[in-house]
Parts: C-alpha cells; structure tokens; sequence
C-alpha cells in the first residue's frame, strides 16, 4: 500500500507531527506552503478569521497527483475550529476519488474534531472516504517530543501496521 502524508504547518508543530509520522510508516510526503505570510500575532489573527471563513489562498504545489496512493493522511493545524486555509484549498484541488484518508489536526488547547469533521465533510464530498484520525494538542508539548508524541499515537492506534 503506497502512502503519502500531506500537510500545512505555520509554527512547524504540525510538521513534525507529519514528518514523524511519515518517517515511522514509511510514507512520501508534501509539505503544503501558504504563500500569504501568516507569521507574527495580527497576521494570525487575520489568518484565524481566514479559517472561519473557510476563504482559499494561493498555495505550493500548485497541483497534487495522487495517483498511486492508496492512502493519503492529511495534516493540519485548527485554527478557531477549524483546518488552515491552506489544507482548505489543497482538499479542494485534489482527486480524492475512492481514496481511504487518514486525518489529523494539532491544536493548542481544542477544536481538532471540529477541523476533522469539516475536513471529512469535503474529503466524503470530492469522492474520499475517511477511514480513520486523530488529534495531538501541542500548546504544552516542546517540539522536541512531539515526535515521541506521534509515536505513541502510531503505537496506539495501530497505525504503523495497518493504517486502516
């Protein structure tokens, strides 16, 4: 089974969660970069209202073939309850067609089902189907351990075998 794990990462929590997670199951993987500069407190502010409003960005790559995955994990931070803009656009603009998605959002405090939910709610409506997730709460975690974190959720959910 071919995997790849795609993600969004503003503060790179995110990204080591993606990168541990690829790295344990033997996954390609495509970091998602935001062109809009997202950086700094009034900008996350705005990016925030950005994520509520479920408003597009322009985004690299620009496109995504995913022919060949059988199962794409999909990554992203919660922003006010919900998924980034970034991950928002990148569901959009891929064929997701009879592919089994595996979901997964960090969060500081909470929302991260909520940002699952309405992933899964666009991933079902472009032909997907979710077949598992998670989510890790990183406000208190160092970066350090977040992979020692994603390990143990691998562990947990018995995801490093089966996926599924």
């Amino acid at each position: 089974m071919k995997t790849i794990v795609l993600y969004y990462s503003r503060t790179r929590k995110t990204a080591k969660v993606a990168k541990t997670l690829a790295e344990e199951i033997g996954a390609d993987s495509i970091e998602i970069i935001d062109l809009k500069d997202r950086m700094g407190a009034i900008r996350y502010l705005t990016s925030a209202i950005d994520a509520l409003r479920e408003n597009k960005t322009k985004i690299k790559p620009e496109e995504f073939d995913l022919t060949g995955y059988d199962l794409v994990y999909i990554g992203t931070p919660t922003w006010g309850g919900k998924p980034a803009p970034a991950i928002i656009t990148m569901i959009d603009m891929c064929n997701l067609k009879d592919k089994s998605v595996i979901l997964f959002s960090t969060m500081g405090n909470s929302g991260g089902e909520n940002a699952i939910n309405r992933m899964k709610e666009k991933i079902e409506a472009r032909g997907g189907r979710t077949v598992n997730s998670f989510t890790l709460k990183t406000g208190k975690i160092e970066l350090d351990n977040l992979g020692t974190e994603t390990k143990r959720i691998l562990e947990e959910m018995d995801l490093k075998n089966k996926g599924i």
